[in-house]
């Protein structure tokens, strides 16, 4: 028999991102593991109201999405351990603005997607971006010969809530849509 833990969020781990926005016409950096897919083509991205990339992402409605490999890892976590408005993160990673949106992304991360925010959901205490992929941006080592993201070759870092870890990706463990299949014959 299940035991009831409540109401928590037991979706974790996600992946590991930092969110690029511009604030005050300089690039701000903000460790995010709140995440989710609204379909192939949006994405939504949850962050703690007070955070200072916020005021940046509401203005420009602009973002970058840079998901975190473990070389990226010590810079990506300094993004979170201290906030934008006491200390200046603009210089924290090498970069350049998206042509299309204007979002800062990161040089060194793996895969960038560049997002127009579309709509904010506000909860309590957390804003979530609504964001239409308006372009994403791989390094071609991370990618199969058929251009798509290799992501036994990216590894990218993930993070687990209710530890605070962050953990490497597995192996893997079959195609999907074959094990009903095999279940079936």
């Amino acid at each position: 028999m299940k035991k009831n833990i409540g109401n928590a969020l037991a979706l974790y781990p996600t992946p590991l991102v930092v969110v690029g926005a511009m604030v005050n016409g300089k690039p701000n950096w903000t460790l995010v593991g709140h995440l989710g897919i609204l379909g192939h083509d949006h994405v939504m991205v949850s962050m703690v109201a007070a955070h200072y990339s916020n005021r940046g992402i509401r203005e420009m409605k602009a973002l970058s999405i840079n998901i975190v490999d473990e070389a990226l890892l010590p810079r990506a976590d300094r993004s979170g351990c201290v906030s934008g408005n006491k200390e200046d993160k603009s210089e924290l990673f090498a970069w350049h603005a998206d042509d299309a949106t204007g979002a800062p992304m990161i040089d060194d991360a793996p895969v960038t997607m560049a997002c127009r925010v579309e709509d904010i959901y506000q909860t309590p205490n957390f804003e979530s971006f609504i964001c239409t992929i308006a372009a994403a941006y791989a390094e071609e080592n991370v990618l199969t010969s058929e251009g798509k993201i290799d992501y036994r070759a990216l590894k990218p870092v993930l993070f687990e809530m209710p530890t605070y870890e962050y953990l490497k990706t597995g192996e893997v463990l079959g195609k999907c849509m074959s094990y009903g299949k095999e279940q079936q014959a």
